[in-house]
C-alpha cells in the first residue's frame, strides 16, 4: 500500500472515530427542560416513562432493557415495537399513583403531559422527585401549552410542530447516551413528514374534525383543538381543522360541530376502554344513526375517517396518524 493510501485510511479511521466520540454522552450532563435545570450523573438504568409517547420514544431508541415501568397509554403500543414492550412492566393504561412510580425506584423519570408531571398533577410533580434525588424530564410540547385554572391540558397561540418531538427525542437520546439512534430516529420521521406533504399539497379546501371521545352522546364532545397535533395533521394533509379554538383539548357540544361542518369525520379509536364512545366503532355508529347529527354532509357522502386516539396527543403517533388518515383519503379520493 501506497504512503498516500495509508495516510488517507489513517485519516479517515481518524474522522470515524472522532464522530463517535462526539456522538457518545459526557457526564454529568445538564440540560435546560421546561424551566428547569436537570443534571444527570450517568445514563438511566431504571427509568419510568409516565405516558404512551415517553415510552414509545424509549422502545423505538432501543431502552427496554433499561425501563423499570410504563403508565398512562390511551392505546395499544406500536407493532413494531410490542415484542420490547412486553419486557417492560405496566403499572396502569391509566393514570398511576406516585406510590407505584416510587415503589419502581426509579432513576429517571420522563412525562409526556403535565397531567401527569406538572404542579397540578395529582399524579406526581417535579420537587416529588427532585426531592429524592431522581431527574425528571417533561415533554418539550407539553410545557409549550399555556395553562388555566379551567384547562388542564392548555392550549397554544401557534400551530404545534413536529421540531418539539424532535427536539424531545434529542434529549432522550442525549440522557441514555444513543445519540446516533436518535439522529436516525428524527431523519426517518421528516422524510415521512416531507413525502406527506408533498404528496397532499392540494388538498386546502378541506376541513377535518376530529373527535376523541365523550363520556356519551349526550355529553360534550372532547375534539382535537385547532392548534394541537389534530391541526397538524390537518396541515400536514394539506387542509385545516374545522375547530379552530386555541385551547388543545375543547369540550363542543353537538350544535358547534353541526356548525363547523366539516369536509371529513376523523373517528379516534380510543383503546383504554373508558367510555363505550371511546371506540371508533360506536363512535361511527352514533354519527350514522342519530336524527340530527347523521345528516351532516360529511357524514351523509361517508367521509368518516379511524385515526388512532393516540396520534391526537403531542407525540410520536402523531404522524403515525397523519399517515393513517391520508390512507383513507386516498381511498375516498380526496387526496
Amino acid at each position: 500500500m501506497s504512503n498516500t493510501l495509508t495516510l488517507a485510511a489513517a485519516i479517515s479511521a481518524l474522522a470515524v472515530s472522532a464522530a463517535a466520540a462526539q456522538a457518545q454522552t459526557s457526564y454529568p450532563l445538564t440540560i435546560e427542560n421546561c424551566g428547569q435545570t436537570v443534571t444527570f450523573e450517568q445514563a438511566p438504568q431504571n427509568a419510568v416513562a409516565l405516558g404512551q409517547n415517553s415510552a414509545e420514544i424509549m422502545l423505538l431508541l432501543g431502552l427496554e432493557d433499561r425501563m423499570a415501568a410504563t403508565a398512562f397509554w390511551p392505546n395499544s403500543v406500536l407493532p413494531e415495537v410490542a415484542e420490547a414492550n412486553d419486557k417492560v412492566e405496566l403499572l396502569t393504561v391509566e393514570f398511576p399513583t406516585l406510590e407505584s412510580v416510587l415503589s419502581k425506584q426509579p432513576d429517571f423519570v420522563a412525562a409526556m403531559l403535565t397531567t401527569l408531571l406538572g404542579p397540578d398533577s395529582k399524579v406526581a410533580k417535579r420537587a416529588d422527585f427532585e426531592e429524592l434525588g431522581v431527574p425528571s424530564y417533561l415533554s418539550p410540547s407539553a410545557c409549550s401549552t399555556t395553562l388555566d385554572a379551567n384547562d388542564a391540558y392548555g392550549s397554544r397561540e401557534e400551530l404545534w410542530s413536529m421540531d418539539l418531538l424532535y427536539k424531545e427525542i434529542q434529549d432522550l437520546a442525549q440522557i441514555f447516551d444513543v445519540t446516533e439512534r436518535g439522529d436516525a430516529l428524527i431523519a426517518d420521521f421528516k422524510a415521512r413528514e416531507a413525502a406527506l406533504r408533498e404528496e397532499f399539497a392540494e388538498n386546502e379546501d378541506l376541513t377535518f374534525l376530529f373527535w376523541f371521545s365523550s363520556a356519551s352522546p349526550a355529553d360534550d364532545a372532547y375534539l382535537g383543538g385547532g392548534n394541537g397535533p389534530s391541526g397538524y395533521i390537518a396541515d400536514i394533509l394539506g387542509g385545516s381543522n374545522a375547530i379552530t379554538t386555541e385551547a388543545d383539548w375543547p369540550a363542543v357540544g353537538w350544535e358547534g360541530i353541526m356548525a363547523a361542518d366539516p369536509t371529513v369525520f376523523v373517528a379516534a379509536q380510543v383503546d383504554r376502554n373508558r367510555w363505550d364512545l371511546d371506540t371508533a366503532d360506536n363512535k361511527i355508529a352514533f354519527l350514522e344513526s342519530d336524527p340530527t347529527v347523521s345528516q351532516m354532509e360529511a357524514v351523509r357522502e361517508g367521509r368518516i375517517v379511524v385515526m388512532s386516539g393516540a396520534a391526537m396527543n403531542p407525540s410520536i403517533r402523531t404522524l403515525y396518524g397523519a399517515e393513517q388518515v391520508a390512507e383513507q383519503l386516498k381511498a375516498l379520493d380526496l387526496k
